[in-house]
């Protein structure tokens, strides 16, 4: 029998008020899928940028409103379909779910494939749901578009962020040199997950104290824009830009031409054999994720707030009813 569950909803593009909270009923998974009882959903940058009309989630969802965003889930498997055999029901789980365009997140319960699914051993709900799109698009920008080599040295633009405090771990562990612009307040923050330069962004000279001390091999860029451009200043000959948002990333291809820097755009995909290897670092010590505030689903609105503001150090959740009474 299907139950009702609520999901948080844009209903039309604009400011945080378009988001609302949507009686919906529980899917029942076909072949190949499960059902996840939510308990914790990652908030991330692309959700806003969403709900606001930005952007190709934005653009291919307009005419499919209302919309669930969330990517980023962790929660328990509650009910699984034919064909499935790697989850059984209690399982704890987290993932990145319904990439590009259903997503999901934002609701008491999601019906995704089991293969967009990892299980959490060791790793706590939080944890699990703050991890895989910020912990995705730090991975690929480094390695697979970046082709991060250890002793190498890398410019993370925007560091404390979800994306980039996973970012500055990653490399750090990697064996490279980390260098980010981050606001003050967070430097002693980054210098203690592996950062050994930092650059107050508020310094129109940023750039120019990074070429002080030699020039860099690969920047993540995360910010885009006028910040994006400026970071080709701090590239040596023949080094690689990797730029995340979307929206600018021809400017700085134009910016960069006949410099002899390669800049590549990105667009994070699902993949559950690096959301695994990123799991084994958390569980291992090795990495970890700062999580700075959790909001109920119905506060959604406050969350997208918050991370519009872009302040936000590490990761923001919402909870769902659902974790009460889970450990962690």
């Amino acid at each position: 029998m299907d139950c009702a569950m609520t999901q948080l909803q844009i209903t039309a593009f604009g400011d945080p008020s378009v988001l609302r909270l949507n009686p919906s009923l529980d899917k029942v998974p076909a072949e190949g899928e499960v059902r996840v009882r939510i308990c914790f959903a990652g908030v991330n940058p692309i959700d806003a940028k969403t709900r606001a009309g930005l952007g190709w989630a934005a653009a291919q969802n307009k005419d499919n409103l209302p919309w669930t965003p969330g990517y980023d889930v962790s929660g328990l498997v509650e009910k699984v379909g034919p064909g499935v055999t790697v989850l059984a029901e209690g399982d704890r789980v987290c993932g990145m779910v319904g990439f590009p365009l259903s997503a999901g997140g934002y609701g008491e319960s999601v019906v995704v494939r089991e293969e967009e699914l990892v299980k959490l051993d060791g790793v706590s709900l939080r944890q699990g749901a703050a991890l895989p799109l910020a912990g995705l698009t730090a991975w690929q920008g480094l390695f697979e578009h970046g082709g991060l080599k250890a002793g190498q040295k890398v410019l993370i633009l925007a560091g404390a962020g979800g994306v980039g405090h996973l970012a500055v771990q990653f490399a750090s562990a990697y064996g490279a040199e980390v260098l980010v612009t981050a606001s003050r307040d967070n430097h002693s923050f980054l210098h203690g997950l592996g950062a050994s330069q930092m650059m107050d962004y508020h310094d129109a000279d940023w750039p120019a104290q990074v070429v002080a001390e030699g020039p860099v091999d690969l920047v993540l860029d995360l910010v885009g824009g006028e910040s994006g451009k400026a970071a080709l200043a701090c590239v040596r000959s023949g080094g690689r830009l990797v730029t995340v948002p979307t929206i600018t990333a021809q400017q700085i291809k134009d910016a960069a031409a006949g410099s002899g820097i390669e800049v590549l755009g990105m667009l994070v995909h699902p993949d559950s054999k690096q959301l695994a290897q990123m799991l084994m670092l958390l569980r291992q010590g090795e990495v970890q994720i700062t999580v700075s505030g959790e909001f109920p689903l119905a506060e959604g609105a406050l969350a997208h707030h918050a991370i519009e503001d872009g302040h936000v150090r590490g990761k923001l959740l919402l909870r769902m009813p659902a974790a009460d009474g889970q450990p962690g």
